[in-house]
């Protein structure tokens, strides 16, 4: 069983440098890389924001496995008993999903390992979340295999792999309905983002890569 993980934390304020540096030297989560307990496991900053996407084998593992003495220098998140650093996004739409361990293994190299973020509309939450269930899980047509967009609050994390793998989920839809939007473009995602207003962005922007990792090639930085 491979379970796809995305985690985010907030720097303290000032400290956005140091912590990137601790998370970037750490040595734990090569190790967990090398030694097959992650088949994936990257890491992204965005201002004062940090993003963990990771690839668990068999047992799920916290975030603060991979994390190290970066932990350190991340906010408290407070809403539950105990504070967290590391907050879970909700996964809200993937293409494809792993079906088993030789399934989710990548067939062709990866050039690049990319993460992104976006604003939705908070009054649009709700209405982006059924649409993208609605054509994840009525198999409405394909995209990238590797693909999966998070949210937190209004903040969409999203996670891609070039160039793309293109295929059809292995694991049937969970709904046998046929409303999603054809063509798609009548669901005016258009009208769920909040526009960029410093960079020319229309939805989701690039952000910076900590480190890439993988399984098969840990030459990745």
């Amino acid at each position: 069983m491979v379970s796809r993980m995305i985690y985010r934390g907030i720097w303290n304020e000032g400290q956005q440098a140091e912590g990137l540096s601790a998370l970037k030297e750490d040595i734990g989560v090569r190790r967990l890389v090398q030694e097959g307990v992650l088949m994936t496991a990257a890491a992204f900053s965005w201002k004062d924001n940090v993003f963990l996407y990771y690839e668990c084998v068999g047992e799920q593992i916290a975030p603060e496995a991979l994390t190290g003495a970066s932990i350190e220098y991340l906010s408290d998140w407070k809403g539950e008993a105990a504070p967290r650093k590391w907050i879970p996004m909700v996964d809200v739409f993937h293409f494809n999903e792993p079906a088993g361990y030789e399934h989710w293994l990548r067939k062709s190299p990866v050039e690049r390992r990319v993460g992104r973020v976006a604003h939705l509309k908070r009054e649009k939450m709700a209405s982006y979340i059924y649409y993208h269930y609605q054509l994840q899980e009525e198999r409405a047509f394909s995209g990238n295999k590797y693909e999966m967009i998070a949210m937190h609050e209004n903040l969409l994390f999203g996670y891609q792999e070039f160039p793309l793998v293109i295929e059809d989920p292995v694991i049937p839809g969970r709904l046998s309905t046929k409303g999603t939007p054809v063509p798609w473009e009548d669901s005016r995602m258009d009208l769920h983002f909040q526009p960029w207003e410093d960079d020319g962005y229309l939805y989701f922007k690039p952000v910076e890569p900590v480190y890439t990792y993988y399984i098969g090639n840990m030459n990745e930085t």
